[in-house]
């Protein structure tokens, strides 16, 4: 096998390649496309977006002394992880010459990298690409401690959650040498890897963490709506970059998935706000906001497999299984204070076994699922959700354990009463309203 090739098997799960193209790939060397770079560089930054579109989307639902501190946690991953995936979390999950549970550390520090192509793409592209998906995985799961879990001990749960966990789960499933990708998994932009593993992380998390006081969880309702629709916004505006960006060129694969990204969140939108009217509800902005994440979501791993109407089912189951969810969290114990595995653990398992179900090899020769008689599929995806689900929960129980061995993993009482923004950041969100201060606020403080 040519070193061109073996640079391109490890991105072919997110390829929307046709057979033929593949074996050309097999006796042709590999031709930069300036088309489909111009293409990826757009959709990484599209990508990079969301991460701060999360940050709103967290703020707007907590009270307003913790936005700043909610906001914060998606920022820092920006920077933790954009330093650790150059460094050695690209090698583990993508370098040749590892095994099937980890990568090598053949690319540290990106050595290699430079002037080699991965498809049509310079290899550095796809490198930046797949940083913004590292960095977003370990900010969704923010949204399950919010309002009490130590900034600091949140900072070092991202740094090893991202070499640990994210690395080895991405080798598993996008790289060549992966035993997930070998027993034949489909998932498109990151379904298992980043939804499914934020999900139950944070679920973890929360039980790990223990609940917030009664009088924060009281308090706490969500502050700013139109920060919530902004971050929603935000969030279906670069998943367009994630989605459609994962065929790794400007193709047809791109295209539809671009096209069935956009149509399961509009249906998930749809679909939520259908539960909240039979319910008696009134259909809200949150709701709305909430509905649209989870068809995004829910898409993810299907997206560059299936046809614009199965994205349709797909939104509409997804919707009512994590509208669902969120209803029953009230009568359970944890304290998932912003829904994340409802919406990101739930819908994500949704979508993998959708895929198995929908994809097709009308929409690309990569991927087969029951539509096309082959409901093995099914099985396979199962697999991979249940092997996320093991491996995720357990790895995220034993960091945060160990975190708790070098620093309390949350706040003080006081600490949480006064709010996390002024006891920890010694800045406020607001300087009227609910937070505001009559005296300026002193540095070096609790």
């Amino acid at each position: 096998m040519s070193h061109a090739l073996t640079r391109l098997r490890p991105a072919l799960p997110l390829l929307g390649l046709s057979l033929a193209s593949l074996a050309t790939a097999q006796t042709t060397t590999p031709k930069l496309d300036t088309g489909d770079t111009a293409f990826m560089l757009i959709s990484a930054a599209l990508v990079m977006l969301m991460t701060p579109g999360l940050a709103f989307f967290y703020g707007g639902m907590v009270r307003s002394k913790s936005v700043l501190n909610t906001m914060m946690m998606s920022f820092v991953a920006l920077a933790i992880v954009g330093v650790l995936w150059t460094v050695v979390g690209y090698s583990l999950a993508f370098s040749g010459g590892g095994n099937a549970i980890i990568g090598s550390l053949a690319n540290l520090g990106l050595k290699g990298t430079i002037n080699q192509l991965t498809g049509t793409i310079p290899t550095p592209v796809f490198v930046a690409f797949q940083a913004m998906f590292a960095i977003i995985a370990p900010a969704l799961i923010s949204g399950a401690v919010v309002d009490r879990m130590r900034f600091g001990a949140f900072a070092l749960f991202v740094a090893l959650w991202s070499v640990l966990i994210y690395s080895p789960l991405a080798h598993w499933v996008w790289s060549s040498d992966g035993w997930l990708f070998n027993k034949g998994i489909l998932d498109f932009a990151g379904g298992t890897v980043i939804h499914i593993a934020a999900g139950i992380s944070g679920l973890v998390a929360a039980l790990v963490i223990g609940p917030r006081m009664p009088l924060t969880r009281r308090a706490t309702l969500p502050h700013n709506v139109p920060f919530i629709l902004l971050g929603a916004a935000l969030l279906w505006f670069g998943w367009f970059g994630f989605n459609a960006g994962s065929a790794l060129g400007a193709n047809q694969v791109a295209a539809n998935a671009f096209m069935t990204t956009n149509t399961a969140t509009a249906a998930a939108l749809l679909m939520w706000l259908g539960w909240e009217l039979l319910r008696g509800q009134k259909p809200s902005a949150v709701g709305a906001a909430t509905g649209a994440v989870v068809g995004l979501v829910a898409i993810t791993p299907a997206c560059g497999f299936v046809s614009p109407m199965a994205s349709i089912v797909i939104g509409v189951l997804a919707a009512t299984a994590s509208f669902w969810v969120v209803q029953l969290k009230h009568s359970l114990k944890f304290d998932d204070a912003l829904d994340v595995f409802a919406c990101h653990g739930v819908a994500g398992i949704v979508g993998a076994l959708l895929t198995g179900v929908f994809a097709s090899k009308a929409i690309n020769p990569l991927g087969s699922g029951a539509v096309d008689g082959n409901w093995g599929q099914v099985g396979i995806q199962l697999l991979g959700v249940l092997a996320t689900l093991a491996f995720v929960g357990v790895g995220s129980f034993v960091l945060l354990k160990l975190i708790s061995l070098v620093t309390p993993l949350r706040v003080t009482e006081r600490q949480e009463n006064m709010g996390i923004d002024q006891s920890v950041h010694q800045e406020e969100g607001y300087r009227e309203g609910e937070n505001a201060l009559t005296a300026p606020v002193m540095l070096g403080g609790d």
